[in-house]
């Protein structure tokens, strides 16, 4: 559905153009099964998800990402030159340094822009979008590149029965620029560390000091995180949408965080939506991609037609923290 959306303020944001990456190595439940006691029915029905894309060698989070941002800039009619900054979300990068976000910036060729990495987990695109539609409102950028670049593989435990067939890898990304007329709402967000043990790592990187020392590996609590995305971030998406202006009605599109196809299909239900408003199922293909999941959600459901050009869609990041972030924005 056609619609602006309500910012406070007389400068305006917007999504310019949408790009993705999905790795060439698509990796079904039947091979995911060859290293867990699982089936693939088991699979499908605890997650809905069939297939997921690993990344090979030379798939590196600087490579995903810029071919993401080439995708997204190509779309925008945006130059590398014209980005004054660039922001990665990324929860998989085992570089702690140089940032990611700068190499991203100069893989293509955008030597003047900022950089900037977040780390948020599968929240941390939508942080990552709130943040760069503020210094959009702000005056202090004009054109920023987003995105969310994951090798969950590098951080999950392939023989971890619990999560390794969730999780997958891949990158997305959006230009975001200034705008005549609202094409980002206001953000919705909150952590709570209380439940920070429900998604972790086994030991801090600094504990690796032995002459075999364990690789730090990710671990979750799958009901508790599900539990606290059902009490705390459900019921806020109807706030996120009135922040905005709009009813649930109205909307185009519904594009969470693809944690699994079944709170997704809850969040959908908890909202009130119909038939008439599109929901991405991009799990189903894609996997958990962490912080790449939503614009790599975005890309797919505007690639089917699904959406359209000036549709209103409402996105929602949730993950370890836990935190979640939310806003709707207009479809590019």
């Amino acid at each position: 559905m056609t619609r602006t959306v309500l910012t406070a303020g007389t400068r305006h944001s917007a999504l310019l153009g949408i790009g993705g990456y999905r790795p060439r190595r698509v990796v079904g439940n039947a091979e995911i099964c060859r290293l867990i006691d699982s089936t693939e029915e088991w699979i499908e029905t605890r997650s809905g998800i069939v297939e997921r894309r690993f990344a090979d060698h030379d798939e590196t989070l600087p490579m995903m990402a810029a071919t993401a941002a080439e995708k997204a800039l190509a779309q925008a009619g945006t130059t590398p030159a014209e980005l004054d900054l660039v922001l990665v979300a990324s929860m998989s990068n085992l570089v702690q340094t140089p940032p990611l976000a700068v190499r991203v910036a100069h893989e293509l060729g955008a030597g003047a822009a900022a950089g900037v990495d977040l780390s948020a987990a599968c929240a941390g695109f939508c942080h990552a979008l709130a943040m760069a539609s503020d210094a959009v409102r702000a005056g202090s950028a004009r054109r920023v590149l987003v995105v969310g670049a994951e090798r969950m593989t590098d951080i999950v435990e392939p023989t971890d029965r619990t999560i390794s067939f969730l999780f997958a890898d891949g990158a997305g990304a959006v230009v975001v620029g200034d705008s005549d007329t609202p094409g980002i709402g206001p953000v919705v967000r909150r952590a709570d560390g209380a439940h920070s043990e429900a998604l972790r790592m086994t030991a801090p990187w600094a504990t690796a000091e032995g002459a075999a020392p364990e690789r730090p590996w990710m671990r979750m609590d799958g009901r508790r995180v599900f539990r606290w995305a059902m009490d705390e971030v459900a019921p806020a998406l109807a706030r996120t949408v009135g922040e905005a202006g709009l009813t649930p009605a109205e909307l185009g599109a519904f594009v969470p965080h693809q944690a699994n196809l079944r709170m997704i299909e809850l969040m959908s239900e908890r909202l009130g939506l119909t038939g008439a408003t599109a929901v991405s199922r991009d799990v189903v293909r894609s996997g958990n991609t962490s912080a790449a999941s939503i614009p790599l959600a975005l890309e797919a459901l505007l690639a089917s037609q699904e959406a359209s050009t000036g549709d209103t869609a409402l996105l929602v990041g949730f993950g370890a923290g836990l935190n979640f972030a939310s806003q709707v924005v207009v479809l590019p």
